[in-house]
């Protein structure tokens, strides 16, 4: 195998992963939007719905994205976002869940502001 087949092979395996990933936090903002609509203490509702939106829409994002990502640059964006969207959303359900502590949150939230501008400079860029 060349270096150039096993670069397509190792963009392609990430691809898949960050459409599946895609797949599973917007399924997982569904399931949580729920949970915070009909289940969680009314004190929890509003952080909660915010790990729902953020994991729905940068779900939704990356698994339509992930297919046009043509370069590295596309592929580390949509990485960020991918753990940007695990660490807010899930410090937030953490914090509920668990009583964990909320601080990896802002870096999460950073991590995708990072990852969006990235994606920008990398579409435009071709």
């Amino acid at each position: 195998m060349t270096s150039d087949s096993t670069a397509e092979a190792t963009s392609g395996a990430l691809r898949r992963l960050l459409t599946a990933s895609g797949a599973v936090f917007a399924s997982a903002g569904v399931v949580l939007s729920a949970y915070a609509a009909h289940a969680a203490e009314i004190a929890a509702r509003a952080s909660l719905q915010s790990a729902a939106l953020f994991a729905l829409l940068h779900g939704v994002a990356l698994a339509a994205l992930s297919r046009h990502a043509a370069r590295r640059t596309g592929l580390v964006a949509l990485f960020m976002l991918a753990l940007g969207t695990l660490l807010f959303s899930g410090t937030l359900v953490a914090a509920h869940a668990f009583g964990m502590p909320t601080r990896p949150a802002p870096f999460g939230g950073m991590l995708l502001i990072l990852g969006w501008l990235l994606f920008a400079i990398d579409a435009m860029r071709r």
